[in-house]
């Protein structure tokens, strides 16, 4: 069974006609069509998807007890009644919710209100899985923790304290992020200092490129953001740049690192040491013995489709990866059905709907499906088109037969 716990709230989404124009003006009236709502966060998009392609998947987040919480929780419900058996409810507290503006041509805006989010603590989520119906979990995936308040306290203590946990179980753990106001609580946590205690108990972390400039190099990701603002900030990045933002996060104790990288794809990188690879949790996975995870360093360009919204498409992306891993795939194969999840889902507006059934997944990556052109910088990588990645110098294997 597979845990999608962290952050959860409630997204409203108002729809713009294809030919809207101008943006949102103070004092002014711009007319929208009827509000998608839909359940967000990393719990939903993540736990939803992860349902969608068929696995065995439970939701772990707070709500209050309010009309939000009661309606986040009927959603869960119409999917199917026992998805939510893990879901806590805080009397007296505020559901998280999120109005996402999400115009053509622009990127999105978000509106948000962590609620319950901010007070989920470690023991509580500890305490959920110690239930029966709960034993048999094998993947734990975590999610934006810079949108949860105890989360990054004292130095990232209480999600220190989570994944510590999960390990002790010998569960795979999966960790993802979330970039925050840079003025607010957490824009000025030291997410270094975090990460460098969290990330010895991770197996896979997974943030986004910005998420990642933002919380490891500070100035460089201000320097690149005035530059070729938020929409274009890959623009200013290359293969160099993420070599040395994987080899920071491997050294700091992660066994994989996924780096989104929006719709250039999903930069993939992992642990050489085959020591590292001797954990319960690889065991407990017998497809991480094969050697071929080990001291990777790819680029999984994304899939061609029309993207109608993008919203949760990173997560879909991760439940991709989580659902491979599941099934035994190995890294070449994992890494496709993480970005065809991706593609997927970004052909709806919402992040879960446009996500179909597993079988699915594969008829369509397996038959003639274009990837989408890869703009990055990567001197010295070579396009294996075997497996469909790019590979860079120091890559240490692959399905293709290229071993160095």
């Amino acid at each position: 069974m597979i845990i999608a716990a962290g952050h959860c709230c409630l997204d409203i989404i108002p729809t713009f006609a294809p030919d809207a124009a101008g943006g949102l003006t103070p004092g002014a009236l711009l007319e929208v069509g009827a509000a998608v709502m839909a359940p967000g966060g990393s719990v939903s998009n993540v736990g939803l998807t992860l349902h969608r392609l068929g696995a065995p998947v439970r939701l772990l987040g707070k709500v209050g007890d309010d009309p939000f919480g009661r309606l986040l929780l009927d959603l869960y419900a119409q999917v199917d009644p026992t998805l939510a058996g893990g879901m806590l409810i805080g009397p007296g507290e505020t559901t998280s919710y999120s109005v996402v503006i999400n115009q053509s041509g622009s990127d999105r805006i978000f509106l948000h209100c962590p609620g319950a989010n901010h007070t989920l603590s470690a023991a509580e989520i500890v305490d959920v899985l110690a239930t029966p119906d709960l034993a048999n979990v094998t993947i734990f995936h975590f999610g934006y923790p810079p949108l949860m308040r105890r989360m990054y306290h004292q130095e990232g203590a209480e999600v220190i304290q989570l994944f510590q946990a999960m390990k002790q179980r010998g569960i795979f753990t999966s960790l993802d992020m979330a970039r925050p106001d840079p003025a607010s609580e957490a824009g000025r946590a030291d997410w270094r200092a975090i990460l460098s205690r969290t990330l010895p108990f991770v197996d896979l972390f997974a943030p986004s490129l910005d998420e990642l400039l933002f919380m490891l190099d500070r100035p460089r990701f201000e320097r690149l953001r005035e530059q070729y603002s938020d929409g274009r900030l890959l623009e200013g990045v290359d293969g160099a740049l993420l070599a040395d933002l994987g080899d920071q996060l491997i050294a700091w104790g992660a066994l994989m690192v996924a780096v989104k990288l929006g719709e250039q794809g999903l930069y993939f990188q992992t642990a050489k040491d085959s020591v590292r690879w001797e954990t319960p949790a690889a065991i407990n996975h017998p497809t991480l013995a094969n050697p071929a995870w080990r001291g990777r360093r790819v680029l999984a360009p994304c899939f061609q489709v029309d993207v109608i919204g993008a919203t949760g498409a990173g997560d879909a992306t991760i439940a991709g990866f989580l659902m491979g891993l599941s099934q035994g795939s190995g890294p070449e194969q994992t890494l496709r059905d993480a970005v065809a999840v991706g593609a997927c889902s970004v052909e709806r507006v919402d992040a879960t709907s446009g996500v179909p059934g597993w079988e699915t997944v594969q008829q369509r990556h397996a038959a003639v499906w274009a990837r989408r052109a890869t703009r990055l910088a990567l001197p010295g990588w070579e396009w294996d088109a075997a497996s469909a990645l790019w590979r860079a110098p120091d890559d240490q294997a692959g399905a293709s037969g290229l071993v160095r």
